[in-house]
């Protein structure tokens, strides 16, 4: 056995790995390598069996026990021999496993006969649906209802979901017991390995309608336009998503409906800007409300109020006002809205308006480019 690679290497583990590290480790190994994933590839079948003689002796706790002891001589020397060529002794849940790993490939059952067949024709949920709802700056703040338009899956009024003609009844199909599914069989180098796919006989619904209903077909559904009144909430943000239960795609063997999802896109404003709950906005303010002090009008989303400039303000200098913000979806409590001031130089001055400010600059001790007297 020197040229066998150890089992934990094999399996990319440090010895002392968890049961779960293990079951991974093995699950993505045999995915990789499955034989029906690469026909033909030696290589592959071979790194497929070593994953597969390795998980037999790690999952075991007395054989791991003994392996991490004695190494290969602590472990049954036929133990590869006797996977080839029959089942897989050991692998009390490679059923699991490997219809976790293949169910999306047809549905692999299980080895030597103990897969577990799944049903097909039972409830299923109804497929969710999505649309894209665009408002305005402050639809979004204050909240509002809009209108909006879908096509969906709806059960048929006719038959009310059974696809059958009114006084008929559908017939359990023969073929696979109403399961809509059925298992096959096939030995392989490895054992007998069984995969399960949908009954061609009923087309995996597990049922036959012998008399259809003439509005849906025999499908049970049908597809109509529906007009619905959504309620946005108040503090709704751009990106975010209202969810209406039970409005999506109608479900199928009485499951229940999908739901509608609406996202929401936010117009930007001309005036505001947003981040979470809070507003921000920009006002202008004259040389003179800057430095001997002023009340500005600065606009919020309820309208324009006054706010009180202290003497020697700055411009970029910035005040909050309290609540006057979006509300939370959440909370409901109102964010604050952060004004950012900014000085407006004047332009195209009078002669009159020249003089003054020379007068002030001389008083400042400051130089101007051109003297304006009186």
């Amino acid at each position: 056995m020197a040229d066998k690679r150890d089992y934990y290497e094999v399996l990319g583990l440090q010895k002392g790995a968890t049961e779960d590290e293990i079951k991974k480790a093995y699950r993505q190994a045999a995915k990789a390598n499955h034989p029906d994933l690469h026909p033909g590839d030696k290589e592959a079948e071979a790194r497929f069996k070593e994953a597969n003689e390795a998980y037999a002796v790690l999952s075991d706790p007395d054989k791991r026990a003994k392996y991490d002891q004695f190494g290969f001589a602590g472990v049954d020397p036929n133990f590869a021999a006797g996977a080839g060529a029959g089942g897989f002794e050991g692998f009390g849940d490679l059923g699991d496993i490997f219809g976790d790993l293949f169910g999306g490939f047809g549905g692999f059952g299980g080895f030597g006969g103990q897969g577990r067949q799944q049903s097909r024709s039972g409830p299923r949920r109804g497929e969710s649906l999505r649309v894209r709802l665009t408002i305005s700056f402050e639809e979004a703040a204050f909240g509002c209802k809009k209108d909006v338009t879908i096509t969906r899956v709806d059960q048929c009024p006719a038959c009310k979901g059974s696809g059958c003609a009114a006084g008929t009844a559908p017939e359990t199909c023969p073929d696979c017991r109403g399961t809509g599914t059925v298992v096959t069989q096939r030995r392989t180098p490895f054992g007998v390995m069984q995969s399960s796919g949908p009954c061609p006989k009923c087309g995996g619904s597990g049922r036959i309608i012998h008399s259809p209903c003439p509005t849906c077909r025999g499908a049970g559904n049908v597809r109509a336009q529906k007009k619905l009144n959504v309620s946005i909430p108040a503090g709704i943000d751009d990106g975010e998503t209202v969810s209406l239960r039970g409005q999506g795609n109608a479900g199928s063997g009485g499951g229940p409906a999908g739901d509608l999802l609406v996202l929401i896109a936010v117009r930007p404003s001309p005036t505001f800007q947003r981040e979470g709950s809070n507003l921000y906005v920009t006002a202008d303010m004259s040389f003179v409300q800057a430095a001997l002090g002023a009340e500005i009008q600065v606009p919020t989303l309820e309208g324009p109020v006054s706010l009180n400039i202290p003497e020697g303000t700055q411009t970029g200098s910035v005040f909050r006002l309290r609540g006057k913000g979006v509300p939370s979806v959440r909370t409901g409590l109102k964010g604050d809205q952060f004004v950012t001031v900014n000085l407006q130089t004047p332009k195209n001055l009078s002669r009159k308006q020249k003089e003054l400010l020379q007068q002030f600059a001389d008083l400042a001790g400051e130089k101007t480019k051109k003297k304006h007297r009186l």
